[in-house]
Order: C-alpha cells, then structure tokens, then sequence
C-alpha cells in the first residue's frame, strides 16, 4: 500500500480498507498489513476463537503461548468493528462504580476484580514493551474531570479507589485548569497508571505475537453455527469446518446472527469520535498542557486526548441505534469551542463512529457458559484493559484450570430489555446530559457570585442598580433590549429541551 508523510512525520496511508475500518485517523494511521486469507481447510485444534478483537486476540496468543493449538475466526477484518475505533483509553477498573461494586459483592471481592483490571492494564503495557511502541504511540495517565464543584464527593471516591490497590491522585480545580486551560472543569481524579494507545495497531501487533507464537488467524470467516455438544464442538464456515475442543465467543455486539440470545444481554451503544486538522503546536498549547486521557462524565461527552502531535481526538453523543457519523461533526466541534474556545474555529479531518456493547450491571461478560463454550464480552464503558484481562483469564481457565473466572459469577447474564431496554439506556443518555447541564450552569453560577464577593467592596458599592445602569449608554441598552425581544419574538417555546433530547 502506498504510504505518505504528513508534516508532522505520521506515515499516512493511503489506500487503508475504508470499507472494514471506515475513515476514522486510526485507518489512516495502521501500520502496513496483509490481509490474512479466510479459511479454506477442514481443522482440528485445541481451542477455536471466534472474534479477532482484542480480547479473542490475547485469548488466542495466551492459549498459544502454553502450548495449545488455536485457530481464531474472524468475520470480517481484525479489530475493524469496536476494537478498532475507540479513543485508545486503557484505564484501571470497571465501568460500574466503585462503590456500587463493594456493596454487591464486598469490599475483599471488589479489591480482587480492581487487581485483575490492574493486571489487564500492565498486560497491555507489557506487550507494548515487548512488540515495539512504533505506530502505538502510549501516553500514560487519565483525568477524570469534573464540570461541577464537588471536590469532597471526588475526594471520597480518590480515598475509596486507593483503598482498592488502585494509585490515584486528587487534583484540585486550581490545578486542572493550570493543565486544562478551561473553566468548565473543577477538581479531577488522576490515574497516573492509565495508558492511551492506537487500538488498532496495538491489535495488529498483538495478532502478529499470537501467529508467532503458533496461533493461526483467518480474516473473512464468519461462525455460521455451532455445535457445542460432545467433547469436540464443531464450528461451520462457509468453506471449512472446525472442531475444537473449546470454543471461546469473542464477538461482542457481533455475535448477534450466530448466537441472538447472547447478544441481546448487551445494550449496543455507538460513540462517535472526530479528530482535528492540526492545530499548531502554540495553538493547543494554549489550551491544553497535557497529554494524557481525559475524560469529563461517565457518559459519552466527552473523552478526548492530544493525537499526530497537535490534532484533537475528540468523541461523544452516545445513540443506541447507529447513525451517520458525520451528522455529529458540528456538535463535537461545537463540544469543543464550548470547551476551549481559546481555540477558535476547529475543523474536523476525520469522523467515524464505534459501537461498543454494554452490561446492564456495567460488568464484562467473562465465564464458562456450558462445558468447553468461554465468553469473553462485554466491555464496553471499561477501557481496553478489561479485553487484555478478559483474554488472560479465560486462557489460564482452558489450560491450565485457573478458577480466576468465577470471580466474575456474580454478574451473570442479564437480558438487556430489547428495543425497550435500548430506548431507557437512549433516555438515560439524554438525561445524564442534561442534568450534567443544569449543575454545571449552577456551579459556573456559584464560582461567579464567589469571586463577587471576594472582590475588594469599592466606596460606590452601595449604589443601587438604577444608578449601575445607567453608566450602559441609553441607546446601546436599548438596542440590545430590542434584539432581544426580536430573538425571543422569532424562537418557538421550548426549542432548547427539543434540541437536546434530538442529539
């Protein structure tokens, strides 16, 4: 494939499968691959992978690895669908909330899950070091940012997740916005362990490990059915078969058309991500003094992070059915100016979307589902370790018997609730939105009227707002009333709350 450099040394490519990748930076950005053939042959092996995302391509290069022989199925191109278009966050934990987990299942329990994300994380890192940073470019840290002024609640939280084993830091408002040069943002937690990388190189490089470890890969194989009785399970393809005796599902969203009921205990979310034409290295330097993750809400909006040296990463406006991605580039440009607007107009060089699958309990899917059937799923809200972790898991349970699975028993499969489950995880979307808001309005509101009252009071203090008014010039406060009666006059009622439940 042709490739071309840019100004600021990344190696473009050209002519990047846009038809499985899609425009996103990260096809534009993939490191030089040949396509892997579909299967062809009837096989026998120890372990059939269905899924080359990044928890069947760890599955598959652990199982390899200790010795066992392994064929993955893949049904389009690996890591093209979620694993591939995410914002390369490899965080610590899980999306359900940390205090939330304790009470489910106890303080000891929920310390021995934030040590297995833990693990996840350092595997990442790990095979970083061993494969070659090149194309993967990791940054560590992430801050988790606040838009209110509820520095004890965040504080809590900081003392909390220590006590999990988890390093992390409180930062005060004073000093996120002396990194982040924006006063929407108040206090933060920061994980200094946190990693962002280019997901889909990491999975590119990740395959290449597992084929040099034995492993053997097969793009444009889809599992047309399974048969999980008896001691070899039996896989069908369109042009092969396999036999196993274990089967891992690693499909995600995916495995809808082979395994419906399976799929439908994952609500399928899809993001939407933008990155920047180049900025200029003064130019965002002005606004952001950090390269880490950053995130600000539990939700979609928004995650971002610095990417090609002086571009913007940017994603946000969950919807539960996909839609045309380029309809969200102005409001994720607009996100933007809101939040930096020392930035001036942005424009956006890419635009795709991903579509990740959720737990109701906010919980990857990780287990034996019937003798010899593994899953591995679920991982949408975690961050990347939680597939690095998931494939470590499920490799040490095939092999060599570890019980670390049943840690994860607990969270069973819990049917998502269908179009009606879709339709409430949407509304809680937009409801997360504006409430997030509404408090972010009130505290702006409260900063604002602090900062009033500790100004020194000047010997006019007292006069009264007739008196204030009247230093505006007649004809411009006139004016601006006019302009605003017209604008008031010309709107229909309620066409803000209208447009914010359309995003």
């Amino acid at each position: 494939m042709r490739r071309q450099a840019c100004a600021n040394g990344t190696r473009m490519n050209e002519h990047a499968d846009q038809a499985a990748y899609g425009r996103s930076w990260y096809a534009a950005t993939m490191l030089p691959v040949k396509p892997r053939p579909p299967l062809a042959v009837d096989l026998d092996v120890d372990v059939c992978v269905i899924g080359g995302g990044l928890a069947g391509l760890t599955a598959a290069r652990e199982v390899a690895r200790r010795g066992w022989s392994v064929a993955l199925l893949e049904a389009g191109r690996l890591a093209a669908r979620a694993s591939g278009r995410n914002t390369g966050f490899v965080l610590p934990g899980f999306a359900a909330d940390a205090e939330k987990l304790v009470a489910r299942v106890g303080f000891e329990h929920a310390k021995e899950l934030w040590a297995l994300s833990q693990a996840g994380l350092d595997y990442v890192r790990d095979t970083i070091a061993a494969e070659g940073a090149d194309g993967i470019d990791p940054e560590s840290g992430w801050l988790y940012v606040s838009k209110l002024d509820n520095a004890d609640e965040l504080f809590r939280s900081v003392a909390l997740l220590g006590d999990l084993g988890c390093e992390v830091e409180g930062w005060p408002t004073e000093r996120v916005r002396a990194f982040l040069r924006s006063e929407r943002y108040f206090a933060a937690i920061y994980f200094p362990r946190a990693l962002t990388i280019h997901p889909l190189n990491y999975a590119l490089k990740l395959a290449a490990a597992a084929e040099r470890d034995g492993a053997r890969i097969f793009e444009d194989t889809p599992a047309l059915s399974i048969d999980p009785s008896g001691v070899r399970k039996r896989i069908v393809t369109p042009a092969a078969r396999v036999r196993a005796g274990h089967v891992v599902l690693a499909g995600n969203v995916g495995i809808k058309g082979l395994l419906p009921r399976l799929a439908a205990t994952l609500v399928p979310i899809t993001t939407y991500v933008i990155v920047t034409a180049p900025l200029g290295a003064q130019r965002l330097a002005a606004a952001i003094g950090y390269r880490g993750a950053v995130s600000d809400t539990d939700l979609a909006d928004n995650h971002y992070r610095i990417v090609g040296g002086d571009r913007l990463m940017w994603s946000g406006r969950a919807t539960v059915w996909p839609r045309n991605p380029r309809r969200y580039r102005a409001a994720l440009t607009g996100d933007i100016a809101k939040t930096y607007p020392q930035l001036g107009r942005v424009a956006a060089d890419y635009v795709w979307n991903g579509t990740l699958g959720n737990t109701v309990h906010r919980m990857p899917q990780i287990g034996e589902l019937a003798p010899g059937v593994w899953l591995a799923s679920g991982f949408g809200g975690h961050g990347l370790d939680t597939t690095a972790m998931a494939g470590n898991i499920v490799a040490r349970a095939l092999v060599e018997g570890d019980e670390t699975w049943r840690k994860f028993t607990p969270f069973e499969l819990v049917w998502a609730g269908g179009v009606f489950g879709r339709a409430a995880a949407q509304l809680r979307v937009w409801t997360k939105r504006l409430t997030d808001a509404t408090g972010e309005r009130r505290a702006k509101a409260r900063e604002a009227a602090q900062r009033s009252t500790s100004q020194p009071q000047t010997p006019n203090a007292g006069v009264d707002a007739a008196a204030s008014e009247s230093i505006v010039p007649p004809d411009a406060r006139d004016e601006a009333e006019h302009a605003a009666q017209r604008r008031q006059d010309s709107e229909p009622a309620h066409q803000d709350s209208r447009q914010r439940a359309g995003d």
